[in-house]
């Protein structure tokens, strides 16, 4: 009950300033001092983190010829979803900051390593694996701390802009980073570009030690560390909006997320017909859309009812993925990809906003952590559409994908209507 009375305080409604702008929304969040530190940092760890999936990734199909190995570690970017509620307690407990601090420090001790046994010549597909093993473990908490991080730095009124400013970090890494990591592959070799990555990791810790404020939460004198966790996993079963918005989230990347990151390079290569400089066009459409709609949300923050437009902006995901799975040509398909990033953003940036304004202080940390658990559809979702499509062909397993989403979208809007559609629900306060 505590953190759901912390929801009331917002502070003056923004909308009653007509003196703000699109531009004055999409800067506010930089007039807080910890803001300004906290994008750039996670800016060169989103651009660090882009580059090294690309190199290493390609590293390992080269090295042992296996596209196996390849899922194998694909995998393994996802392993650290399972424990993602206890690094959300461990934020909530230690500090937000502090932990995302310790995050990236291994972050940069792994591609230091990476570095001195590409320099040497001595790295091996098994040493590979070891370190993407590590950076697999923590890397998925990343940005449930980053949100957390955000929330507890920003005003109430301008959180939604601030979200939406967040996000482009990681949108414009997968536009730039990942063919700004091909290029220095390319031209430089594989100890140089770890290089790289390894500065702009160290440059990310370094900016985020000015972030926030170190602090030791009231929960620290707490000892028991598992009832602190079943506390926030009960909260979010108990908040309406927030178990409907897990089990959305759940949802998408069961259904909608596989379509446009694993399946993309079957799409370029069995349905266009085109080598990889295609299947970048269409991994870049995707993120362009999604980049644009970050800008979007930012700009239009205090207009946003958070709950409303996660459920629109989700329905129309679904449509725009059934255009890209039967428009003819891939220019058609780069459109309908756009399209369908921007709506991705639209939903995603207002779902995270309602979570962390819904869970307070007290539980903003371990309700993101619990958001980090539904990335666990993606890897459900591809391995089942493998098999399904071998079987039935892309367009029915696609199409079907979608229908299936946007079904259960709506059952979902049925069944917490009560909590998600009405304008004076907690979920669409501003």
């Amino acid at each position: 009950m505590a953190a759901r009375r912390q929801t009331d305080v917002r502070g003056p409604d923004p909308v009653t300033h007509p003196t703000r702008n699109s531009r004055s929304e999409l800067l506010a969040p930089f007039t807080v001092r910890s803001f300004r530190f906290q994008w750039p940092a996670d800016l060169l760890t989103s651009w660090g983190s882009e580059m090294e999936v690309l190199i290493l990734g390609w590293y390992i199909l080269t090295a042992t010829g296996s596209v196996l190995l390849l899922t194998v570690f694909g995998a393994l970017q996802y392993a650290g979803t399972l424990i993602a509620p206890m690094f959300g307690l461990a934020g909530d407990r230690l500090g937000h900051r502090n932990v995302l601090c310790a995050m990236r420090i291994v972050y940069a001790a792994m591609a230091a390593t990476m570095t001195t046994l590409a320099a040497l010549d001595i790295l091996t597909p098994a040493g590979a694996f070891a370190i993407a093993t590590v950076t697999g473990l923590i890397r998925p908490s990343d940005l449930a701390m980053r949100n957390a991080l955000v929330a507890e730095t920003i005003p109430a009124d301008r959180l939604m802009a601030a979200m939406g400013v967040a996000r482009t970090t990681v949108d414009s890494a997968r536009v730039f980073g990942s063919l700004a990591g091909a290029a220095v592959f390319a031209l430089l070799g594989m100890a140089p570009a770890y290089g790289f990555i390894t500065l702009f990791y160290g440059s990310g810790f370094l900016l985020t030690l000015g972030t926030g404020a170190p602090r030791l939460t009231h929960t620290l004198a707490r000892l028991s560390f598992w009832r602190d966790l079943r506390e926030g996993l009960a909260y979010v079963w108990d908040t309406p909006a927030s178990l409907a918005a897990m089990w959305l989230a759940f949802l998408v990347n069961l259904t909608a997320f596989p379509l446009t990151l694993g399946l993309l390079p079957y799409v370029a290569r069995d349905i266009y017909h085109v080598d990889q400089t295609g299947l970048g066009s269409l991994v870049a459409s995707f993120a362009v859309g999604a980049l644009a709609g970050s800008i979007a949300v930012s700009i239009a923050g205090p207009r946003i009812r958070p709950a409303r437009m996660m459920l629109v902006y989700t329905g129309w995901w679904y449509v725009m993925l059934l255009a890209f799975v039967h428009l003819p040509g891939i220019n058609g398909g780069r459109i309908a990809l756009v399209l369908a990033g921007f709506a991705q953003s639209l939903s995603m940036v207002p779902m995270a906003v309602m979570l962390l304004h819904g869970a307070g202080a007290k539980f903003r940390g371990r309700v993101m952590g619990v958001r980090m658990l539904a990335i666990y559809g993606l890897p459900l979702g591809l391995m089942a559409a493998g098999g399904l499509i071998e079987r039935f062909g892309f367009a029915a397993i696609a199409s079907a994908y979608c229908l299936i989403g946007l079904a259960l979208t709506l059952a979902i809007a049925v069944r917490w209507h009560d909590a998600l559609w009405p304008i004076g629900a907690p979920a669409n306060n501003r």
